[in-house]
């Protein structure tokens, strides 16, 4: 006789606790799970062949598309692995300006996670917490690049273009007035170093305020602590990297183990857990946020006595000054051909990576000497954490697993590339 406790369940693909379209096809025995199977490519867009079909520069726009929570931080990636295969460096300025950009996205993303972790949990002021200081950052984004989230503003040779000298400002509506408004826009009066100044003084500020929702909070360590454990040796075998591996204990951070950018020359901790649980996971993303907020002063205060290009003065892979093209006709060609065909990319082949905010997401590229990649092979950290799900919430309950999934902080852009 069938057991009428067992049964299966499908857990998305539109489930709002899914992270995006996963389809997990649950065993379950009651309310406990016997097995957990992730159905993955729903969602398949075909980057790395879309990639693979354009010049090269032509990409930049598809890496912010994959993790959308961590858009400049996919580019990285993908322009550090052209850079390689061109052999061109990039100008100081041009290399501190992506570092401090890349812990501005890691913030975007954490708050992004914890707010939206938060909700799945029924901690639901957290959200709105979240996207105040997420606001603020993605204006930061939409004045650098002119837009808010998919920014292509990093090229191969540097930066689309140097920080603006004003940040744009809230103007008076009926909601925001007076006193208010001046209050709005009191970070705003000076140049976009400055703001940032002002909001990395702050941030801290406003962590603590997330901390005090939820750290000690009872119903969140019920939900958490214990839940989703994920030893050491188990998160290397699964190829684990970022918080979901830090929290395991494993002292990993490509920052500090291979420095790219200028992430050798900024002082910072890796936050590391002990019991490598959905707590522990909770509060090493927590701490990140804190030593992003670091890194940003400390790039704010070098970029503000550091003069010089932010990108490479080679109309090959840049284009010319909008100055240069009205005077002079051989720079708007080079313009015109940098944009349509694009530039020819020696042969060979390189892997580089970079630590995102999910973890390790790196680029191998092939080059065959055409104007477009032989082969473009994307290494995303949610692909490689998702394969322990049967492992992890076996035993657990069904609400564990909208927990762990939580923690894993998926985005299907990058997995189902």
């Amino acid at each position: 006789m069938q057991d009428i406790r067992s049964y299966s369940l499908n857990f998305g693909p539109q489930h709002p606790a899914a992270h995006g379209v996963l389809r997990l096809v649950l065993e379950m025995d009651g309310e406990t799970v016997r097995r957990a199977d992730p159905h993955v490519g729903l969602l398949h867009r075909g980057t790395e062949k879309l990639a693979e079909s354009k010049p090269f520069n032509h990409s930049i726009g598809y890496m912010d598309r994959l993790d959308y929570v961590s858009m400049m931080c996919n580019e990285h990636a993908y322009v550090r692995a052209i850079e390689n295969l061109l052999g061109i460096e990039v100008p100081e300025r041009g290399q501190w300006i992506r570092t401090m950009f890349d812990e501005i996205t890691r913030i975007l993303n954490h708050l992004m996670w914890i707010g939206s972790n938060g909700l799945d949990l029924g901690a639901m002021a957290v959200m709105l917490y979240a996207f105040r200081e997420r606001e603020e950052l993605m204006d930061v984004y939409e004045a650098v690049s002119g837009a808010r989230m998919h920014a292509a503003y990093y090229r191969p040779g540097g930066v689309y273009r140097d920080l603006p000298d004003q940040m744009p400002k809230y103007r008076e509506t009926p909601w925001h007035k007076g006193a208010d408004l001046k209050r709005l826009n009191a970070w705003r009066e000076g140049s976009m170093l400055d703001f940032l100044d002002a909001f990395a003084d702050d941030f801290p500020h406003r962590v603590d305020e997330y901390e005090t929702l939820l750290t000690d909070n009872r119903i969140w360590k019920q939900r958490t602590v214990g839940i989703g454990v994920v030893p050491p040796e188990k998160a290397l075998a699964w190829g684990m990297t970022g918080p979901m591996l830090r929290a395991s204990g494993v002292a990993w951070d490509l920052r500090k183990k291979q420095p790219y950018a200028k992430y050798a020359e900024v002082d910072f901790d890796i936050p590391v857990g002990v019991n490598g649980d959905c707590y522990d996971r909770y509060v090493v993303r927590v701490a990140e946020m804190r030593e992003s907020a670091r890194i940003i002063k400390q790039c704010v205060a070098k970029l503000r006595t550091l003069e010089g290009p932010v990108i490479v003065r080679d109309f090959k892979v840049a284009p010319p000054q909008r100055e240069e093209m009205k005077r002079d006709m051989e720079a708007l060609i080079h313009h015109f051909k940098l944009f349509t065909e694009g530039y020819v990319v020696p042969e060979g082949e390189t892997y580089a990576a970079v630590e995102a905010p999910k973890g390790e997401f790196g680029c191998y590229l092939i080059s065959d000497g055409a104007n477009k990649p032989f082969r473009v092979k994307l290494r995303a950290p949610g692909f490689a954490h998702l394969s322990s799900m049967d492992e992890v919430v076996r035993g657990h309950m069904l609400s564990d697993v909208v927990a762990m999934i939580g923690t894993y902080d998926v985005v299907f852009g990058e997995i189902d590339r």
